[in-house]
């Protein structure tokens, strides 16, 4: 059988993504699609919307056939990692093919790029010291440093999302030597980052959730941009938990980490350097709101999604030492859900599957699944209602299976 991967969060899943899922089997010729998708804690240093059990069966529903977990080690971490890990899965996964969306829709402009700066390797890093040391903050300093190497028209636009995940991921597989093919479909219509509505039936997961978390917030509002049963499984989520996630709910728990924390201990949590320990500290002292914190805390330095992230690793307690960015490869495959077509597959590949199959957990597994239910206990927390049913899920809930 011939599987086409994708790399995704689903934060909520909405038409874009149920175009891709059919382009990208369409143009792949594939029997089936597997994804590689987030946690309960996002690549932007944020909770998920809904659980990562709802937002599989938004996936398997719309169009998946299975989905396994990225792990909080690499779902959580800037570009490069959060696609080395993606691609260690969809590579273990026997996936012969990844679809990835961008801005660009393009591939040849990808590998013109990656070429590119693989020959002008040392110019681009000077470049990206010296716009670093102008106190700009890492992706700012690249892409300036990019668009001062004077690229061609049919180079890429690394200030997009999109594209410089794309850009990863096809240096991910480079780089692991992965058997995979990779393509890439234009988003449609609307943009990563767009916080408004601009199209009758596409829009962006950032502007669902805006209209979600809206004052006047209406979950019927956001309808028209979500598969029916996407929609469904959103209205079932709320009623079963009492709301969606954002990090307001969080901002009480991360603040009691950060007061009671000294500056010595909250360095050794991952992405917390270069003295934002006192500011971390100083500032929740002073904040109300998880908002307002965010807000005295950004610096130019510092971009929103970074500080984001670092407030995750203080909330889960995770250590530099636990999240070594020297590992690039995720150890273990873990099964949150497939179709009737997806059991087919893994009942056919299972004994080529190059890494193991977890479809239950137990707490005597690798230290990478500890941070996974670590993360998975504190992201319940956030609930108003059936907290324990959601802390229990991670052990007591088995694969999800689709008909």
């Amino acid at each position: 059988m011939n599987a086409v991967g994708v790399i995704v969060e689903y934060n909520p899943f909405h038409n874009g993504h149920a175009f891709h899922l059919h382009v990208a089997k369409e143009q792949a010729n594939a029997d089936i699609v597997i994804a590689a998708m987030s946690g309960n804690f996002l690549q932007r240093g944020e909770p998920a919307l809904v659980s990562k059990w709802k937002r599989t069966e938004m996936a398997l529903k719309a169009g998946a056939d299975i989905v396994f977990e990225l792990p909080y080690i690499f779902a959580t971490q800037q570009a490069d990692s959060f696609a080395s890990g993606a691609v260690s899965i969809l590579e273990a996964a026997g996936c012969n093919s990844l679809c990835f969306g961008s801005e660009s829709g393009n591939i040849d402009s990808f590998y013109q790029t990656i070429g590119f700066l693989k020959n002008n390797n040392e110019l681009f890093q000077q470049k990206v010291k010296y716009h670093i040391a102008q106190g700009n903050s890492y992706p700012r300093a690249t892409a300036l440093a990019f668009h001062d190497l004077t690229p061609n028209e049919d180079m890429l636009d690394l200030s997009k999302p999109n594209n410089i995940l794309g850009y990863q991921y096809i240096l991910s597989v480079q780089k692991q030597q992965a058997s995979i093919n990779v393509f890439t479909v234009s988003r449609k219509n609307a943009d990563y980052h767009d916080a408004y509505f601009s199209s009758e039936t596409i829009a962006s997961a950032t502007s669902i959730r805006k209209a979600l978390f809206s004052e006047n917030g209406d979950i019927f509002s956001v309808r028209q941009y979500m598969p029916e049963t996407s929609y469904n499984s959103l209205l079932e989520y709320k009623e079963e938990y009492g709301h969606f996630h954002d990090w307001e709910q969080y901002f009480p728990l991360l603040k009691f980490r950060l007061v009671q924390t000294t500056p010595a201990q909250l360095k050794n949590i991952y992405e917390v350097e270069e003295g934002l320990e006192n500011r971390l500290i100083s500032t929740a002292l002073e904040s109300y709101t998880f908002k307002q914190f965010m807000e005295k805390l950004k610096t130019k330095r510092y971009t929103w999604t970074r500080l984001q992230r670092a407030c995750v690793h203080i909330l889960t307690n995770t250590t530099k030492n636990e999240m070594d960015r020297k590992v690039e490869k995720a150890s273990y495959l873990r099964l949150l859900g497939m179709t009737t077509k997806g059991r087919v597959y893994l009942n056919k590949h299972k004994s080529q599957l190059s890494l193991p199959l977890i479809s239950k957990l137990s707490l005597q597994q690798n230290e990478q699944i500890m941070l996974d239910i670590r993360a998975s206990r504190i992201y319940a927390l956030g609930t108003r209602k059936n907290q324990q049913r959601l802390l229990e899920m991670e052990f007591k809930q088995p694969p999800l299976i689709l008909n």
